[in-house]
């Protein structure tokens, strides 16, 4: 889903690219018991094993392309001529799209999350306010 957003080119969960340069007992989630429920110390995993939630908090972060609407001449091409091109760009364009990706990748994942709760249990439980409530 978060791969849905424009510009977004990578996405790491918890420690993400960092993990794969590390030793697996310098990133393993230890786990214990907290109030009857299963808890990691770390969360180094982002709440994700082999792609199932681990009841820790999910944590993740993209990676977001830079806007290429910049005011300098680019090189480009023209495809009904079939020649190559220079594009120059005039109006208002955003200097850094980050601020309105944040937004959409968060509602992006809240989506995703709500599609997996409806698969699991039905439309009718996300309208019961237990969803609002999570």
């Amino acid at each position: 889903m978060l791969f849905s957003v424009p510009g977004i080119k990578g996405v790491q969960f918890g420690g993400g690219f960092d993990l794969a340069d590390a030793r697996g007992s310098e990133y393993n989630d230890e786990m214990y018991f907290e109030d009857g429920r299963v808890r990691t110390r770390t969360n180094n995993n982002g709440g994700v094993n082999g792609g199932i939630s681990n009841g820790m908090p999910v944590t993740f972060r993209c990676a977001v392309k830079p806007t290429p609407s910049i005011f300098k001449t680019q090189a480009t091409v023209d495809l009904v001529r079939g020649e190559d091109a220079t594009v120059t760009l005039k109006g208002r364009h955003d200097p850094a799209i980050i601020h309105r990706v944040r937004a959409v990748t968060d509602c992006a994942a809240a989506l995703a999350l709500c599609d997996a709760l409806a698969l699991r249990y039905g439309t009718d439980w996300l309208g019961g306010g237990k969803c609002a409530a999570y």
